[in-house]
């Protein structure tokens, strides 16, 4: 098997506007006329989207985050099957007002919780779990002070969610924001610490114990004949990805047999993309996937778990737009070295 295969990527183009007054689906008729971030997963035959803070009215020309009926976080869902279009919001879980509902609550005070943002969710055991993180305090652009990071689970396709009292990491940890896919039964999680600044580790769990803390797994590297070393021990989880890392997202991309992570590099201020072989690597170069020149304000690159019609040959994903402070559709073609 060649160690590498991508090469490059091309075509990288805006398909269209999820969020916002102005997009595709109109989201002020959910009270959203701002909201960013927006990871995908797959539960109960919907693609779910996460959003970090959501805002009900924005002042016109007003940049970043900011407006009334602030919600620390929301979720939308679709049984839009073609990407190519961009993709229909079926609806959001709302509150009693019908707008938007904040899923998960937050304190909203500055130096103690400021705001939970789900990093990413995942479906497991026939429930739905949201890992998040409780921000502390927004710092420069690119930093951020986290007091732990943890898991939410919902029975009722999202009406209800508990915030699980285990597992949780530290708001040190590297393990803050995580990326999650299922294999085989495992659960794996891709995870950075809080901010853009710090490399990836990984981490696993079966999924019948994804509520068992003494049950993960860190990667600690490999034998001397390639095969992966797991330790109970997270002080013993190794990094795979050495660059400046936030807002990542995996999955597995069967055009290039590869995975594939796209994150905010939070060096270059552009968003990148890499493959790796394995989960645990080993990763390519990292390549940049959309530049800040050409999209000012640009950050969190989550990856479609819908690969289209090409057999995963164009990716899509969604990506934050600081200055608008909403959610955008884009699409990259791969070019393989094959």
């Amino acid at each position: 098997m060649e160690p590498f295969v991508l090469n490059s990527v091309a075509n990288v183009a805006q398909v269209a506007q999820l969020t916002g007054p102005d997009s595709i689906n109109h989201t002020d008729r959910f009270d959203v006329a701002g909201q960013d971030l927006g990871s995908m997963f797959e539960a109960d035959g919907r693609t779910w989207f996460v959003f970090g803070d959501t805002f009900g009215e924005r002042e016109p020309g007003l940049t970043g985050g900011g407006g009334t009926r602030w919600r620390s976080n929301a979720m939308a869902w679709s049984t839009d099957t073609d990407p190519t279009d961009g993709i229909r919001l079926d609806g959001y879980l709302l509150d009693e007002q019908g707008g938007a509902a904040e899923v998960l609550p937050s304190e909203k005070i500055d130096q103690r919780e400021m705001t939970v943002i789900p990093t990413y969710g995942f479906a497991a055991n026939g429930a739905m779990y949201l890992a998040f993180m409780s921000v502390r305090h927004w710092g420069d652009p690119g930093e951020w002070e986290t007091n732990f990071a943890g898991l939410a689970r919902s029975r009722d396709q999202g009406r209800t969610w508990v915030k699980l009292d285990h597992p949780r990491w530290s708001g040190d940890s590297n393990f803050v924001q995580v990326s999650v896919v299922n294999r085989d039964g495992d659960l794996y999680f891709w995870g950075v610490t809080h901010g853009r600044f710090g490399g990836v580790r990984l981490m696993k769990v079966a999924e019948a114990d994804v509520e068992k803390q003494g049950a993960y797994r860190y990667f600690a590297g490999t034998d001397d004949d390639g095969r992966p070393r797991w330790s109970a021990d997270e002080a013993a989880a190794t990094t795979i990805v050495q660059d400046t890392v936030g807002e990542l997202s995996v999955v597995w991309n069967s055009y290039l047999s590869r995975w594939l992570m796209t994150y905010s590099n939070g060096g270059s201020t552009d968003v990148s993309i890499r493959e790796g072989v394995n989960p645990w690597g080993p990763w390519g170069a990292e390549i940049p996937l959309v530049t800040q020149e050409a999209v000012p304000g640009l950050y969190a690159p989550y990856q479609s778990p819908i690969s289209g019609t090409d057999g995963g040959a164009t990716i899509y994903f969604t990506l934050s737009v600081w200055g608008p402070y909403n959610v955008y559709w884009f699409k990259a073609d791969l070019v393989s070295t094959r």
